[in-house]
């Protein structure tokens, strides 16, 4: 997967690596790298705000199980949903009040996919797992994040950034920057 891969490919691909993540989780309460979040709300955080986002710009995506009774089927509904969105109205125009007008595959690229990308090393990190996100994919998400810092920080969304060494791996690098600890890993059972 590059960089010049479609919406639908990138798509298919990394909701394939959370799928793959989700089907390994195995304690849907454990904690993640995100402050106060479980498991479980990493897979939440992705199949109630993207609906939202959508509906904004007046796309409903069905409604599926609830995350908290299924997660994996919540995941596994969502993300299928997704992908025939991309593959049957990719290239209609899509408004949304907050970010204008775009074709709709770039807009659930560009706020969705990269979303998905990161959040997959959350739930890996939770399960104790290791998320393969792509190196490239990850490298072009920090350059562009890299180029509107300011937006970003102000919007709340992110942390303050963790310090990571400059030839650190491009994904501990992008993950620091959103304010993710590269080191961070589960408390021990039994610990806090």
């Amino acid at each position: 997967m590059g960089l010049d891969a479609s919406a639908a490919v990138r798509h298919d691909a990394v909701a394939g690596e959370f799928t793959r993540l989700v089907e390994q989780t195995t304690d849907w309460s454990a904690p993640t790298p995100v402050d106060g979040w479980t498991a479980r709300d990493v897979v939440d955080h992705l199949v109630t705000w993207f609906p939202g986002f959508l509906a904004a710009g007046g796309i409903e995506l069905p409604a599926g199980p609830a995350t908290a009774a299924d997660p994996a089927g919540a995941w596994h509904h969502h993300a299928a949903a997704v992908q025939d969105l991309i593959a049957e109205r990719g290239a209609e125009s899509f408004t949304h009040p907050h970010v204008g007008t775009l074709p709709l595959a770039d807009a659930v690229d560009r706020f969705y996919t990269a979303d998905v990308f990161m959040h997959s090393w959350d739930l890996a990190r939770a399960g104790g797992q290791d998320a393969r996100l792509d190196p490239d994919f990850a490298g072009r998400l920090l350059e562009g994040m890299s180029a509107m810092e300011d937006v970003l920080r102000s919007s709340g969304q992110y942390g303050d950034p963790v310090p990571v060494p400059a030839d650190a791996p491009v994904v501990d690098r992008l993950m620091g920057f959103i304010g993710r600890d590269p080191a961070w890993r589960p408390p021990a059972a039994g610990t806090s």
